[in-house]
């Protein structure tokens, strides 16, 4: 059985930090690009950062670049995404997926988690 959980978010100030992760099961976590995506309400799922399994190369939105780091830990099937200089905008359920590609859109061919909420106050 395919499970993602987050865990990390909550409350912060604007110029604040947060480390978000994930851990993974039931797949091979190596053979799949990891991604945080973000959701608002009434507002679709945008594309955050990503990981690829072969050399993990990154990749990110251009919202983030810079103040966001994404990383990947293959023995411990874990992801995370290190958020600084975080802004009120950021303001989402962040959420991660698994995928077989590295398109920056949400696919129902990927795996999700159910996500953690993240506040950023002005």
């Amino acid at each position: 059985q395919v499970q993602l959980v987050e865990s990390g978010g909550g409350l912060v100030q604007a110029g604040g930090s947060l480390r978000l992760s994930c851990v993974a099961s039931g797949f091979i976590f190596g053979r799949y690009t990891m991604k945080w995506f973000r959701q608002t309400p009434g507002k679709e799922r945008e594309f955050v950062a990503g990981v690829s399994w072969l050399r993990e190369g990154t990749f990110y939105s251009d919202s983030v670049k810079g103040r966001f780091t994404i990383s990947r830990d293959n023995a411990k099937n874990m992801v995370y995404l290190q958020m600084n200089s975080l802004k009120p905008e950021d303001t989402a359920v962040y959420i991660c997926a698994a995928s077989r590609t590295v398109v920056r859109t949400a696919s129902n061919d990927d795996y999700w988690g159910q996500g953690t909420q993240v506040t950023v106050s002005s």
